[in-house]
């Protein structure tokens, strides 16, 4: 995935409360609680970033080898894509 990121509005709705964001799929119901670096991709995912560029940016704010946090990044990106959440451009 090389372009940038978008979120697929109208499919979600969001909440967040303290440092946890909720995600609730409105066509399954399915929610995702999202912590750490994967609501960190979750807030920087806006159409202006692509995967290099959140990996980029994690790989400063978080202690964790490149390949680790790609590895991460690469899996989670895969869940909200199956999801229909986001879609790449």
């Amino acid at each position: 995935m090389t372009g940038e990121l978008v979120k697929a509005v109208g499919r979600f709705s969001e909440t967040t409360i303290d440092t946890e964001t909720v995600v609730m799929d409105l066509d399954s119901g399915d929610f995702f609680s999202l912590t750490g670096t994967a609501a960190a991709v979750w807030q920087r995912i806006d159409g202006t970033r692509s995967r290099e560029a959140l990996i980029a940016e994690l790989v400063i704010e978080y202690p964790m080898a490149p390949a680790e946090i790609a590895g991460d990044v690469d899996a989670f990106l895969a869940q909200l894509l199956s999801a229909g959440l986001i879609a790449g451009t």
